[in-house]
């Protein structure tokens, strides 16, 4: 008789801790992944894999794509202010992580899509691999990480057309970048 109560009691007390709301997960693989993407467009380019751009073009439309794209992010976390499904923040709207890697999969695909359809395939896989953990672990909902994954995408084409005004070949502007400076000129 004692089992059959014991064993009603941990089924009483595993649904009720299965009502709960969905605690907070810690750190995940998605920390680092994120930044997979971008990393192996660096990587491929150290690597000696030809890709659409120069070193110098690389660095402006990546700098101009990262930094439009988090700007927006970061910018809507905090004037929407969403809790998180888990509670511990006001900052879910929109996934920065989901930003993160969907930015550095544009680039890939842009960088090295002309070149394979398997870079821009690996990268938006492990972008969504990103954007699910993000949702599985409970830190955003499915619609931060869309909204995430839009401002990722659509930063990077901003921060390619900005980054190809800057350093384009009909462009009047020119920068230099030193070991201690970094130099915009504009050609009147």
């Amino acid at each position: 008789m004692h089992r059959k109560l014991m064993t009603l009691w941990l089924l009483m007390l595993s649904m009720a801790v299965m009502a709960q709301p969905k605690p907070y997960h810690g750190d995940g693989i998605d920390d680092v992944l994120r930044f997979a993407p971008v990393a192996s467009v660096f990587a491929l380019k150290a690597c000696g894999v030809e890709g659409s751009s120069s070193w110098k073009r690389l660095l402006v439309n990546t700098a101009a794509s990262m930094a439009l794209s988090a700007g927006t992010t970061w910018g809507l976390k905090h004037i929407v202010k969403e809790e998180r499904p888990d509670g511990t923040d006001m900052k879910s709207f929109p996934s920065g992580h989901a930003m993160v890697a969907f930015a550095g999969a544009h680039i890939l695909c842009k960088e090295y899509g002309r070149r394979s359809v398997w870079y821009p395939v690996a990268g938006y896989a492990v972008a969504t691999a990103v954007g699910i953990d993000r949702v599985r672990r409970n830190r955003h909902h499915w619609y931060d990480v869309v909204a995430g994954a839009a401002i990722g995408f659509l930063g990077t084409e901003a921060g390619y057309w900005l980054g190809d005004k800057i350093t384009g070949e009909r462009s009047r502007y020119s920068v230099a970048v030193g070991p201690q400076m970094v130099a915009v000129t504009i050609d009147f």
